[in-house]
């Protein structure tokens, strides 16, 4: 749901874990409006709820909290803390938080615990998917906002489906169907579209270890829903030595459903910062940093090359498999004829992709080649920063290429909008590409064309 045009990049560090309320106050506190989140949560068919936004300082850094606060019918107490440790049956307790808000006063709360012997869990409310997605359609949220929400709960359900060994239809969540954690996922969507997100980066997630206690017995750090989601997703996980769990299935979800790369690039601006903070302390400050960056106009990344020697691949095959490749992804592919051992003529393909796609290009090769071994090369790269634009000329509309570099800008026609017009006009492409060239630099002279 992200990719449909370009916007903000999202870099989100989880060197402390993610969770779903630390997502949305990283969010909030780089920028998206609480009005419209406020609004727009307000039209969930679901009562019972109240959201509050203030700060708090954990080892003395600023952050954004997100809280969801139920009344008495829903009250869950923390359903993240519930999913950890379980009920205590007939075990009355007390909890007091202290945050420390904007104008650096202290809020005590204290909630008392239900007594859970002897009577049914009213708020405990189950859900399913179809339910859940229902619920969000049926508000007034943005359609895209919308979009995301049901992709992070889709791959919730994918992952419970598997740890109970059920069907994602007949699934329904013990967590995640509660009405904290719902609005935790729909607010985090609100806020990624109100910040126009259209690229995420998560390099990795940050997990404790050790066991946790859920209304399921003990079980392993990570929960088995967060190994199915990073399994799935392809994340990478890297273990701290902190006996607790950092990553919750709702912030495993949301990763897996928004990020669209793993990889920064080498050099890059961050625009913004933005801290989110959890409910957790366990020996390291319990945030979220979220940034928004943009790369520099000279960008030095990496990509990678893949090459494979071919001599029993036919012509046919080679030109079909170069089509696949670039409609998975692949920023170039090419082959050309070579000389192996024996004299025995061949094709050396070459594919440039980047590291996240890495996975992909290699199945494609091997499923539609005939090669058994693929060379794999990482190289560094300088870029220029480049945008396509829509130009007005003489021969109508036509698509260039706009590159800066040194603070000058130059354009190039696009062959796909050439060759439209060429078959319009009836014109010869040389003819066509010229006069599109030649307009479109007077254009950069006379009037100047910003690169934002």
């Amino acid at each position: 749901m992200l990719n449909e045009k370009q916007g903000n990049t999202l870099y989100l560090e989880c060197y402390s874990g993610i969770s779903g309320d630390m997502t949305v106050g990283a969010l909030l506190d780089l920028g998206a409006d609480p009005k419209i989140l406020k609004e727009q949560l307000v039209s969930l068919p679901v009562g019972g709820f109240e959201i509050e936004i203030g700060r708090v300082k954990k080892s003395g850094i600023d952050a954004c909290d997100f809280r969801v606060v139920l009344d008495g019918e829903h009250e869950s107490h923390d359903h993240d803390n519930e999913y950890l440790y379980g009920h205590t049956q007939g075990h009355i307790s007390m909890h007091s938080h202290e945050h420390i808000h904007e104008g650096e006063h202290i809020h005590s709360h204290v909630h008392k615990e239900h007594t859970h012997e002897g009577h049914e869990h009213a708020h405990h409310e189950h859900r399913g998917l179809s339910e859940i997605k229902s619920m969000i359609q049926n508000s007034r949220i943005t359609e895209r906002a919308k979009g995301i929400a049901a992709d992070i709960f889709t791959v919730l359900a994918e992952a419970e489906a598997k740890a109970h060994g059920t069907s994602i239809e007949e699934v329904h969540f013990h967590e995640v169907g509660a009405v904290d954690s719902i609005v935790d996922i729909v607010a985090a969507a609100i806020c990624l579209d109100n910040l126009n997100i259209t690229s995420v980066i998560v390099k990795e997630l940050y997990e404790g270890r050790g066991t946790v206690r859920c209304q399921h017995g003990i079980i392993p750090v990570p929960v088995p829903a967060v190994v199915n989601i990073i399994a799935q997703h392809g994340i990478s996980l890297h273990m701290t030595e902190t006996e607790a769990e950092l990553v919750t299935p709702t912030g495993a979800a949301i990763v897996a459903a928004v990020r669209t790369s793993k990889q920064l690039p080498a050099r890059y601006k961050v625009k913004r910062i933005g801290m989110g903070a959890g409910k957790r302390d366990y020996g390291r400050p319990s945030i979220l940093r979220g940034m928004l960056i943009e790369p520099d106009s000279e960008d030095r990344d990496c990509i990678y090359k893949l090459e494979s020697n071919i001599d029993d691949c036919t012509g046919e095959a080679l030109g079909y498999v170069m089509e696949r490749l670039l409609e998975a992804g692949a920023r170039d592919v090419h082959y050309t004829p070579v000389y192996m051992k024996k004299n025995r003529p061949a094709y050396q393909l070459n594919v440039i992709c980047s590291e996240d796609m890495l996975p992909k290009m290699e199945e494609i090769i091997f499923c539609e080649t005939t090669t058994i071994g693929i060379r794999r090369m990482k190289m560094e790269r300088t870029v220029l920063k480049r945008k396509i634009c829509k130009l007005k000329t003489s021969l109508g509309e036509a698509e260039v290429k706009v590159c800066e570099i040194n603070g000058n800008m130059r354009a190039y026609p696009e062959y796909e909008s050439v060759a439209s017009i060429c078959k319009e006009k009836g014109l010869s492409y040389q003819e066509a590409w010229e006069k599109i060239f030649c307009e479109a630099g007077k254009l950069l002279i006379h009037e100047g064309w910003s690169h934002e």
